[in-house]
Order: C-alpha cells, then structure tokens, then sequence
C-alpha cells in the first residue's frame, strides 16, 4: 500500500510570553493549533482558519522568512520550517502529515481561549513542566513543541506589531 500524505498547517500563537497549546486526546500530548489544509486554501488562509475555530483567537502570522520585491506573483509567507510527521490513526491507519510550522499573534486583545486551551509560558516549556491533560496525565509538552515554541517566542517578540 502506498504511503498517504497529508498537507497540514500549525501555529505558535504567541502572547505576552506564553504560548496556546490544548491536549490532544488521540495523540496523547499538548499541541499547538492546526490541521488540515482544505482544497483551494494556502497554508496561511489554513492555519488562520483552524486557530480560530479552535481556540477562538482571530491571529496574523508573522513572517520569518525573506520576502522577495515583486508585486507578481502574489508570494504566501513561508512557514518557519516543514516538519514530517507520522500518525498512526485508529481509524485512518497509518499516515504522514507534511506540516507547515508558522508563528502567530493574537489580532487586538485576545478572547477568552476556548475550553481545553491553556496559556503555557516560556518559563514552564523551557522547564519541562508537566501539564494536566484532560484525561488526567501530567505530562509535559513534546520535545518539538517546546523547541517550536522557543523559536516562536524569539520571532514574534522581535518583530513590529499590527
């Protein structure tokens, strides 16, 4: 059977030092926003869409990479980086996710985080703090998440704000 890939984006949303993660009950760890990539949608317009559907944030993403001076054609922000995931799905099987990693912030002053989502800071990803899961698991955030999230911090704090 050939191996089947999915197209993904995910965002770092950053605020005042933390950064918005939820516990994933299939994959069993703290995650970030994303998904997948809809038919006809960029994965700026796709990491946009998911975040607020997710945690209720409208955010922008920053740009961390170089923009070219052409007015055509039109140029999407790349992602930080493109990371290779495997997922084993219970119900999909086996399957990749080509996901593209971006950094965000919050547009104006942010809503409430939907139910599920917390504020994680700096201090407690670079410590390796164990958070509470829904289901009760005190674990800390992956490996990739909590190096993403160090990058994330560093972008978005130095770029200008909206």
């Amino acid at each position: 059977m050939p191996l089947v890939r999915h197209f993904t984006a995910t965002g770092f949303v950053v605020h005042e030092g933390h950064v918005a993660l939820h516990w994933h009950p299939k994959v069993k760890a703290w995650l970030p926003p994303g998904g997948h990539i809809d038919e006809n949608e960029d994965p700026v317009q796709a990491v946009v869409r998911e975040t607020e559907e997710e945690t209720g944030l409208r955010i922008e993403v920053v740009e961390a990479g170089p923009r070219l001076s052409l007015t055509y054609p039109s140029q999407v922000p790349p992602p930080f980086t493109i990371m290779v995931e495997d997922i084993d799905d219970p119900d999909r099987g086996h399957h990749q996710h080509i996901d593209m990693i971006y950094f965000c912030r919050p547009i104006g002053m942010p809503a409430r985080l939907s139910d599920g989502w917390i504020w994680v800071s700096e201090h407690d990803l670079a410590s390796r703090t164990p958070l509470k899961g829904g289901d009760g698991a005190q674990v800390p955030p992956p490996d990739d998440v909590r190096e993403l999230a160090h990058h994330a911090f560093r972008v978005v704090e130095d770029s200008p704000g909206i």
